[in-house]
């Protein structure tokens, strides 16, 4: 998680009932990375049409657009974050206890603006896609503390974190890597020869359990080991396995805590009124799982239709959806504005 973490809420289905919540924990990230691949390069595109927008119309994002340009382009800024990076891939206990008693923090400012780590119904159900270092998780359990729990983790020795929850905690935690749940995902059959045809897992999750609270909260770590042919792909692997899981296995009413590294972003959004019969949610979770197919198993080209899979234009979705983004993201963009503007590292 980066220097700077603010919250948001969005749960407004086109009916104007809100019976699944969507909690969006925006953070700070660098811009800069470069597009390698047609897929890649398609994303950024996307990005950018949304960004030019913003930059056109809104002073907030200007702002905000014009420090992060400043920060990046000074020593102190890169030092900085180099730091970050350094703290982030070597962790030692210190900074295991600090990553988790930050992210605790964070997990209480947002369920004290948003109550959104109260289960719905007693005792309740949760979720975590990721868990590791346990900060949000620690904060729903202590919330609800009895709730029936299950937890995934990449495990340590895969370059993941120590999870630093209590020891009679720990049993909720299946030290795993989500993207490889292929039976999960859809995916029995793996092709004979692939780089990973031995590393896909079985069903973790019962086709009709469901949870009160999905946390959706997890990274790419640059500590993980991975094949090659997943290397570019492995963002959009880890977003779409925990947005259609956890979407899947979202109770009615229920809850999903969301990790967002830039609101601006061309993400994904999810607009239902029940789970279980709202056309929105299924075509939701049957485009990311498409898309992790093909991530996982497709060509370049097949990789890049399944991201467009009849999807609106950039342009499209600023016309439909651009007012709603500037109204909720005027916020985010100050406070991140703000933070930046009294960085040390920006005022140098």
């Amino acid at each position: 998680m980066e220097s700077i973490t603010v919250t948001t809420t969005t749960s407004c289905p086109p009916n104007g009932r809100s019976e699944i919540n969507i909690l969006v924990l925006a953070g700070f990230k660098p811009a800069g990375q470069h597009a390698s691949s047609a897929p890649d390069r398609e994303m950024e595109s996307n990005t950018e049409v949304i960004v030019m927008h913003l930059l056109d119309q809104v002073p907030e994002f200007r702002r905000l657009a014009d420090l992060r340009r400043k920060g990046w382009e000074s020593s102190a800024g890169n030092k900085h974050f180099k730091k970050q990076r350094r703290n982030a891939d070597k962790t030692d206990a210190n900074t295991s206890r600090y990553h988790f008693h930050l992210i605790k923090k964070i997990a209480n400012e947002l369920h004290h603006a948003t109550t959104g780590f109260a289960a719905r119904f007693f005792p309740g159900s949760i979720l975590d896609m990721c868990a590791a270092p346990g900060g949000f998780l620690a904060t729903a359990i202590r919330i609800n503390p009895d709730a029936e729990v299950v937890a995934f983790s990449l495990p340590p020795s895969d370059g993941g974190y120590n999870v630093l929850l209590p020891p009679d905690k720990m049993q909720c935690v299946d030290f795993l890597d989500v993207t490889m749940l292929a039976a999960d995902m859809g995916v029995t059959v793996i092709p004979p020869g692939h780089p990973d045809a031995g590393k896909f897992l079985p069903r973790q999750l019962p086709e009709m359990r469901f949870f009160d609270l999905v946390l959706c909260d997890s990274q790419v770590l640059r500590t993980h080991e991975r094949a090659t042919y997943c290397e570019l792909r492995e963002p959009l692997r880890l977003k779409t396995t925990q947005l259609s899981l956890g979407l899947e296995h979202l109770r009615p009413r229920g809850t999903m805590i969301v990790l967002l590294h830039k609101i601006e972003g061309m993400g994904y959004g999810v607009y239902s009124s029940d789970i279980h019969q709202h056309p929105v949610a299924i075509e939701a979770v049957e485009k990311w799982k498409a898309v992790w197919r093909a991530a996982t198993f497709g060509t370049d080209e097949e990789f890049a239709e399944a991201l467009r899979g009849g999807e609106p234009s950039a342009e499209e979705m600023w016309d439909e959806f651009g007012h709603e983004l500037v109204t909720n993201g005027k916020g985010v963009w100050n406070v991140q504005a703000d933070a930046l503007m009294n960085a040390r590292f920006t005022r140098s």
